[in-house]
C-alpha cells in the first residue's frame, strides 16, 4: 500500500484525535464546517480521519496558538474539498483493513508514521503526536 494511500486512510474516531490534538469535538467540527478538513463518513455517519487529517488539525492548532484566525488559515492552508488528494479515502479495502486494526496495532501504525523522516515535515506536530504515544 503507498504512503500516500496509507496516510489518507480513515482509521481514527474523533475521541483519539481529540486526544492526539488536543482539540474538543466543537473545535474539530468547526474546522471541518469551514473546509479546513475532510474526514470520511462511515455508513453510519461516524467522522474518521486519517493521518493527514491529525497533522493539518495540528498546524491549525499551531496558527491559531499565534493569533491567526480562521480566514488567515484559511489563505495559508487551502480548503479541502471531498474531490481533492488531501480528502480522506473510506474504499471497501481501507475499512475492512480500520475494522481489522485492534487498538495496539492502530497505535504502532501511528509511531511508524511518527519515526518516518518526510522532507518538510514539522517537528512540533511530531513532538505533538509523540506525547500521545508517551501517554500509553
Amino acid at each position: 500500500m503507498g504512503d500516500d494511500i496509507r496516510r489518507n486512510m480513515a482509521l481514527f474516531p474523533i475521541g483519539i484525535v481529540m486526544k492526539l490534538t488536543d482539540l474538543t469535538a466543537r473545535q474539530i467540527r468547526y474546522y471541518e464546517q469551514h473546509e479546513l478538513i475532510v474526514p470520511a463518513r462511515t455508513a453510519g455517519n461516524q467522522r474518521l480521519f486519517s493521518f493527514n487529517d491529525v497533522e493539518r488539525l495540528l498546524e491549525i492548532k499551531a496558527l491559531i496558538e499565534k493569533g491567526v484566525n480562521i480566514a488567515g488559515i484559511k489563505q495559508v492552508m487551502n480548503p479541502v474539498s471531498k474531490e481533492s488528494d488531501d480528502a480522506t479515502l473510506v474504499s471497501e479495502q481501507s475499512e475492512t483493513k480500520r475494522k481489522e486494526l485492534s487498538e495496539a496495532q492502530l497505535h504502532r501504525l501511528l509511531k511508524q508514521q511518527l519515526l518516518e523522516k518526510r522532507p518538510g515535515q514539522a517537528s512540533l506536530i511530531q513532538g505533538q503526536l509523540s506525547r500521545f504515544l508517551h501517554k500509553r
